[in-house]
Order: C-alpha cells, then structure tokens, then sequence
C-alpha cells in the first residue's frame, strides 16, 4: 500500500495496547490484546513493551527525519503477522533509491527496504534490518548480519543506533549493489553448482531442488552468480508452487516468521566463505 504518513500507520487489527495480568506461577504474567481481551502470550514479571503503533510510527518517524521525504516519497509498506497479532513485521520499500542490476541478457531495478520487527510477548526483541528487493520478481534481500540493528524489547526503547545506521543506509545500499553487479559479471559456467549447493545445504532434497530453481532463474539471467542469488532469494521470498519450497501446515500461526528465517538462512549463505569464493 502507499505510504501516507497522515493516516495510521498500523493497520486495525494490530493498532491495540497492551495490558498485563499475573498468573499463578511465580514471576510470570499474561500478556493481553486490550482490544479483544485475547490473551497473547505468558513473559517474565519484568517485561515490559510498546504497542506495535507506538513502535512502528516510532521507526517510520526517525527514517522520515534522517532520510528525508524525498527518499520516503511514493514509499510502499506491507505488514506480516504472526502468533496470533503478538509479533509484527514491518517492511518499507524506497522507489526513489534504486539501482539496476545488468547481465548479458537481463536487467532489473533493486530497490532499498527497511524492514522492522516487533513482538510483545517476548518472541522477538525489537530489531531492524536494511537490504533490497529485486523489482522484477519482488524477491526481498537482507543484506548480512552486519547491517542488523538489535535492541531489548522495553518501554524506554532508543533509537540512537538505528539513527546512525540510517545515516549510512543511502552508501550501504549502493555498496551492496555494486556486490550484486559483480554477482552478476561472476560467470558460473565451469563451477559445478549444484556440488556447491550440497556442500552449503545439509538436506539433500533441499539442495537438489535449490538447484532445480537455478537453473529456471539461470533461463532468464544466465549462469552467473546473480541468478544463484536470486535463487536463494526466490526460496525466501515465496512459499508455493511457484518453487516448490512449500512451507509445512502445523496448525501454528507463524508461517510470517518462518518466512523470515529464510531471509536470514540466505544472509548467512552468501556470507560464508564457500559462496564469496564461488568462480572468484
């Protein structure tokens, strides 16, 4: 949906606060949706937290003050939800920073995202990560651990890293972009991909069909380390028929937070020593 900073933030059914109740073990207490009465969880007596409006609107606020509104106009932002409405992602897509990724036959736009978690019943402590999604299959990208920002779930929550980290988010994505053309100039016609991939992945079934959707991302991009990437950030990104990586029916309501493991699963992928020395 667009992004309009005047209009709630947060959609309805996350824009609630949050009360406690204790429970008759010790040291423990409820947490509870004022709005509905649901109780969402049990946490530790000293635990404290924001609503998700107060967090959110909080984060969209600093990056509206240090970016300005020229990187923030015709911004997009979509919400995920997990563990019935207790823990929320937040991920903003910035058209107007944007480069684009070439090969010998294909090209595609890469746009920055900022992407902010919130839980308040202790399932996730309040985190931000930046990276990218790739315009022309709207596959999103975490750029590494070290562009992470965490900080303990509590009511005086700062901002000053993030701050910081926003300040240097214009440069870090550009850097991150020029690694994704050289990804795509890093030709993989001799390497034998698919004996990298069970060499990365621990399943064999999960491996080998990591390799099938390379070689349908390789038909459109060529064999290069891009359409690799790309691969990895398809799986991450979707959860069908479209890839065959389906997620598992349990019955539990965190399928939002399986999905974002896999942005973290693929992060940690390109950062391990057998991928950056792929065809190097």
């Amino acid at each position: 949906m667009p992004f309009d900073m005047t209009n709630t933030l947060v959609p309805q059914h996350l824009d609630f606060e949050v009360e406690f109740e204790p429970t008759k073990y010790k040291d423990k207490k409820y947490v509870i949706n004022v709005a509905t009465g649901e109780y969402l969880g049990i946490v530790g007596s000293g635990f404290k937290c924001v609503s998700h409006a107060d967090f959110f609107e909080n984060v969209v606020d600093t990056a509206l003050n240090e970016l300005g509104e020229h990187d923030l106009e015709n911004s997009t932002y979509n919400f995920s939800t997990a563990r019935n409405n207790a823990w929320a992602m937040l991920d903003i897509t910035l058209p107007n920073v944007k480069t684009t990724i070439t090969t010998d036959r294909h090209e595609t736009e890469v746009k920055n995202r900022i992407i902010s978690l919130h839980g308040i019943d202790g399932s996730c402590s309040n985190q931000v990560f930046f990276g990218a999604i790739d315009a022309f299959c709207t596959n999103g990208m975490i750029t590494g651990e070290y562009n992470k920002i965490r900080r303990k779930n509590t009511c005086n929550f700062s901002l000053a890293t993030f701050i910081d980290e926003l300040s240097k988010s214009r440069n870090n994505f550009y850097d991150f972009s020029n690694t994704l053309q050289t990804w795509a100039k890093t030709e993989l016609i001799n390497s034998d991909v698919e004996a990298f991939l069970q060499s990365l992945i621990p399943s064999e079934r999960k491996a080998k069909r990591m390799n099938e959707l390379y070689e349908v991302e390789s038909h459109k991009r060529g064999k290069n380390k891009w359409a690799l990437y790309s691969a990895f950030t398809n799986y991450a990104s979707y959860a069908d028929d479209r890839n065959g990586f389906n997620l598992k029916n349990t019955g539990k309501d965190t399928q939002a937070i399986s999905m974002f493991g896999r942005e973290q699963e693929v992060s940690k992928w390109v950062s391990d020593n057998r991928f950056q020395l792929l065809a190097a």
